[in-house]
């Protein structure tokens, strides 16, 4: 059974740092193309980070320099480190694995395993 697990969300104050993590159940994580959205209030879900099979990064302008995707083989999970982080990064954070492929988007129609997401709340 293919699960994602997401953790480390919570409340921290402007200019500091969070990390969250999601850990892959059912299959290692490494084998497809592993994004984070989020979701703000009254907002859709956007994409904010992702890494591709070979562990290529990419980032929302949003997010570029602040936020590292990176992978943590031990716990066969992928993390989002967030620094600086401001109000405006305020949203439910999900992780998700698109396993169709072959490529590695921004769009969230193609990722088909998704995490409960986890709350991150910026004041």
């Amino acid at each position: 059974h293919v699960q994602l697990v997401e953790s480390g969300g919570g409340s921290v104050q402007a200019g500091g740092s969070l990390r969250l993590s999601c850990a892959a159940s059912g299959y290692t994580y490494s084998t497809y193309c592993m994004g984070w959205f989020r979701r703000r209030p009254q907002r859709v879900r956007e994409a904010m980070a992702r890494m591709s099979v070979d562990g290529v990064p990419t980032y929302d302008d949003s997010v570029q320099g602040r936020f590292t995707i990176s992978r943590d083989s031990a716990k066969n999970a992928i993390t989002l480190q967030m620094n600086t982080v401001n109000p405006g990064d305020s949203a439910m954070y999900y992780c998700a694995a698109d396993t169709k492929g072959p490529g590695c988007t921004e769009y969230e129609a193609l990722y088909d395993i998704w995490g409960q997401g986890t709350q991150v709340t910026v004041s």
